[in-house]
């Protein structure tokens, strides 16, 4: 469960960095910038529902 939070965290980086790109490499010519936050919006609610999801069922254990 903590390696797939992970896994998420460094895939929402990294649709992050590509957004940057882009948004510099297109000058707001393309939709690749959207296209890349709104993986990374869909990827963020992915982490949160498991959290959630990992929290209740006992998987995630409170600190």
């Amino acid at each position: 469960m903590k390696i797939l939070l992970v896994v998420l965290l460094c895939m929402v980086l990294l649709s992050l960095f590509s957004g940057l790109y882009f948004m510099y490499k297109d000058k707001g010519k393309s939709r690749r910038v959207v296209n890349a936050l709104t993986i990374r919006i869909g990827l963020s609610m992915l982490i949160i529902a498991i959290v959630i999801f990992g929290y209740f069922s006992g998987m995630l254990p409170p600190k």
